[in-house]
């Protein structure tokens, strides 16, 4: 059966494959990624690590650590965690990058480890970025990233591909900031959650490198686990350029050069050579799940928000609101690299940052900075009054100088606008292109470097034929319990993220005790949850429940409260992911959900309902007031996990630091 590009570049990571076995959608596998990326994070994964009880990686050469999140913090804290992880690193034999280098998505793209047609994974969810240079870059959580570090592979089962065709070329003025912006938009009914997305057609090929690097990042907010582009000679192109450029500064910051030679060990001729030759493309025929189209020519620039990302406006409406702005952010993994800084200096040069506006910029690694000060367009920027942050990611995250603060409005290049993600919940985050954002900061008000129009974007989408199940026992593994009973708490929310679960502020530190997580959970979301919650309740989500960060705190602080597990209409399958892999149990239950949306409405955030609900596992179903509701099946492989405590537990108790990986 033919395969898609997904498919074939899974194939090639997967382990334990039987003989003959071809890889497709669905398949739960053993896969050992060819890099695995940690950032601040690293700290939380070096404990895992060690709790697992290995004392040495797997294959020194696969991880990669870079220091981004917080690099705004000198405090004696955090600069002994950052020395901390710079040792660990050392000691391992790992690539180290130092606070200062850059946002690690970036880094990984500009030294090669995206490569075209492998799949590349980080303990992070922007990790999507690396499909713009046709690698399979896709989120894990913390617990598999240690699992990684010891036995070189992880589990992983293949999502559903939708291929996302992009017809025609773009307006002037339009950017791929602008593509993410109206797909996520346009189609804002989950058609691509917990999707790998596959881009293609004549307009995805006129796309730079650098707009297909924002848009693949991006789709992690339109719900996607992944986004690719077919590698072409674009991607040669940009690769080229990036090696020249390598090597004409030197070698000396480059880690992991240890051929004698003098080559980048990844950036070098014969590895170009050999990707020209054979770039990675779908096979013919190959099936996708559902097919959506856009014609870019129809794509004006647009702005997301507030609060959320699937609402767009366009900008010319946005003009005539004159909405009026405090802060202005080009800053981000998404849009800081030099054509990004470019196209703001543009919309800025000779005027000034309005006043009562704050204008940040952040390049996204010191080398795009250095590239964006040799063209001038960096002091164009810091002329117009803009406050220039060091290359990470800063007010992104919630961290560092120039937060929202409450009653203020903001307008961002970054990817999320979610309620409290920036600074005060109560501030409004709008997200628009590096032009849009420049051009507003000048303005005062939300509006773009030139008059656009506001014509409806054209798109459509095609589902493929639901796939029917008929209902059939789950066996029940020992030790697992086949029934759960507990009071229904519930929270309508759809799109319910983590950051509204576990604020952003909190992520980063280390040493955050349970006590402490329980305390804080769905604090931008409900401030009176906790209150509300009470020990071995049964939480009740609406629909893509914990889309947004991979941070595991998002499972743990309800484990923590006491919430026995929690079901939903649907997931985001990184949340999912953390669950099992921290023993916690999330089911898919859409009928109940859509029952209590109608019993209980959308005016309270959380309800305490006092029903009574009785899980049965081996049916797959839960009875609540008598009515009787199916879940999504909850099979071996999971119950497995969830019985040993999580995948940590699981890891250990294969001996020598992981032993044999899930086959």
């Amino acid at each position: 059966m033919p395969q898609t590009l997904i498919e074939k570049i899974v194939q090639r990571f997967a382990v334990g494959l039987e003989d003959g076995a071809t890889v497709h959608s669905g398949d739960f596998i053993s896969i050992r990624p060819a890099h695995v990326m940690t950032h601040d994070n690293t700290g939380a994964v070096m404990q895992k690590f060690r709790a697992i009880g290995a004392d040495s990686m797997a294959n020194p050469r696969q991880p990669v650590f870079t220091l981004d999140h917080n690099v705004q913090d000198r405090s004696e804290a955090n600069l002994a965690k950052y020395s901390a992880i710079e040792a660990f690193a050392g000691d391992m034999g790992v690539d180290f990058y130092p606070a200062g280098r850059g946002i690690g998505h970036q880094i990984i793209c500009e030294e090669g480890y995206a490569w075209p047609g492998t799949l590349v994974v980080a303990s992070d969810s922007h990790s999507n970025m690396y499909g713009g240079l046709g690698c399979l870059g896709t989120p894990v959580v913390r617990t598999d990233a240690a699992a990684i570090w010891a036995q070189g592979r992880t589990w992983w089962q293949v999502p559903p591909v939708a291929r996302v065709t992009l017809e025609g070329q773009l307006p002037a003025g339009s950017t791929g900031k602008d593509v993410i912006i109206v797909l996520a938009g346009l189609f804002n009914h989950n058609e691509v959650l917990n999707h790998v997305i596959e881009f293609g057609g004549a307009g995805a090929a006129a796309l730079s490198v650098d707009e297909r690097l924002t848009i693949a990042n991006m789709t992690t907010e339109w719900g996607a686990l992944a986004g690719v582009f077919a590698p072409d000679p674009k991607t040669v192109q940009w690769l080229q350029v990036r090696a020249a450029r390598i090597s004409e500064r030197g070698l000396a910051e480059v880690p992991s050069d240890e051929d004698g030679e003098g080559l980048h060990p990844r950036l070098n001729p014969a590895a170009l050579t050999a990707l020209e030759a054979n770039l990675p493309a779908a096979d013919p025929g190959a099936h996708f799940a559902k097919e959506i189209s856009l014609d870019l020519a129809t794509v004006q620039p647009h702005v997301s928000g507030p609060d959320h990302v699937k609402v767009m406006t366009s900008v010319a409406e946005m003009a005539r609101q004159h909405l009026q702005i405090h802060k202005a952010y080009l800053v981000s993994c998404v849009n800081s690299r030099a054509d990004d800084l470019a196209a703001a200096a543009e919309a800025v040069r000779g005027r000034q940052v309005a006043e009562g506006v704050e204008f940040y910029i952040a390049a996204a690694s010191s080398e795009v900075q250095i590239e964006s000060e040799a063209r001038g367009d960096w002091q164009v920027l810091l002329d117009a009054g803009a406050t220039a942050l060091p290359p990470g990611c800063g007010p992104c995250i919630g961290l560092g100088m120039g937060l929202l603060q409450a009653g203020e409005v903001g307008i961002s290049a970054t990817n999320r606008n979610f309620k409290g993600r920036m600074g005060s919940r109560e501030a409004q985050a709008y997200l628009a292109s590096p032009a849009v954002v420049a051009a507003s900061a000048v303005a005062g008000y939300i509006t773009g470097p030139g008059p656009f129009g506001d014509a409806e974007p054209v798109g459509t989408v095609t589902e493929s034929a639901p796939v029917t199940t008929t209902a059939q026992s789950v066996p029940i593994l020992d030790g697992f319990p086949a029934l759960l009973q507990g009071e229904l708490l519930f929270c309508h929310q759809d799109n319910l993220n983590t950051d509204g679960i576990f604020p952003g502020k909190y992520t980063y530190i280390d040493d955050f005790s349970p006590e402490q997580q329980a305390g804080v959970v769905m604090e931008n979301y409900d401030p009176a949850f906790v209150g509300l919650a009470r020990d071995g309740d049964i939480l009740v989500g609406g629909y893509n429940f914990g889309s947004g960060s991979s941070r595991e705190q998002a499972v743990t602080a309800f484990q923590h409260k006491g919430i026995l597990l929690v079901l939903a209409g649907s997931f985001s399958a990184t949340y999912l992911r953390n669950a099992i892999n921290n023993g916690f149990v999330g089911l898919v239950a859409p009928e109940l959900v859509d029952h209590l949306k109608q019993q209980w409405g959308t005016e309270a955030l959380t309800v305490r309902t006092g029903l009574q609900a009785r899980i049965d596992f081996a049916a797959a179903r839960v009875v609540v007031d008598g009515e009787t509701y199916p879940f999504s099946p909850l099979g071996p492989a999971a119950q497995e996990l969830i019985v040993a405590g999580g995948l940590e537990n699981w890891v250990r108790e294969q001996g020598d630091g992981g032993g044999k990986a899930r086959q």
